[in-house]
């Protein structure tokens, strides 16, 4: 098999004991890359990636939503998400209201000042997004969706 280009951007010596290792090592360093460069962006606001899901998680729902609900729906797993509440609430971005049901359950909320940053954020994520992947066709996006929905079906859930 002749060299490819993960290959060379590792400077790997030796070939890729598979392809299974190769395709993995390559999707890894993709999500790595783009990362990065929603990282970037995000700093520029004060946010990490997190935070930007999680505010985008209450934007969509249009109601408060129980703080574990949000951390099922995020995108990466979080080891704390009180914690990443907390910042937001501490922020402004976000503010916490107790169930009167069960006290046990805590609800986030997006606070106005959370909703005019994601309003800011809305066209430079959209402009991003179309710099790192609108090269691809159309039939190329939904072919690339479509292997990674198959190859993420027998991933276990995180814990």
């Amino acid at each position: 098999m002749a060299e490819g280009r993960l290959q060379e951007e590792l400077k790997k010596k030796r070939p890729f004991d598979s392809l299974e290792q190769e395709a993995t090592l390559s999707i890894a360093r993709t999500a790595d890359r783009l990362g990065i460069c929603f990282s970037r962006l995000f700093r520029e606001h004060g946010l990490t990636p997190s935070q930007y899901n999680v505010l985008r998680i209450l934007r969509g729902e249009g109601k408060p939503l129980p703080i574990l609900e949000v951390a099922d729906r995020l995108i990466a797993a979080v080891p704390g998400i009180t914690g990443l509440i907390d910042r937001l609430e501490g922020m402004g971005l976000v503010c916490r209201e107790r169930s009167t049901e069960d006290r046990r359950v805590v609800f986030a909320a997006i606070t106005p000042k959370g909703i005019d940053l994601l309003a800011k954020l809305d066209e430079p994520v959209a402009a991003l997004h179309r710099r790192l992947v609108g090269h691809l066709s159309p039939a190329e996006l939904g072919e690339l969706i479509r292997l990674l929905e198959k190859a993420r079906r027998t991933l276990p859930e995180p814990d």
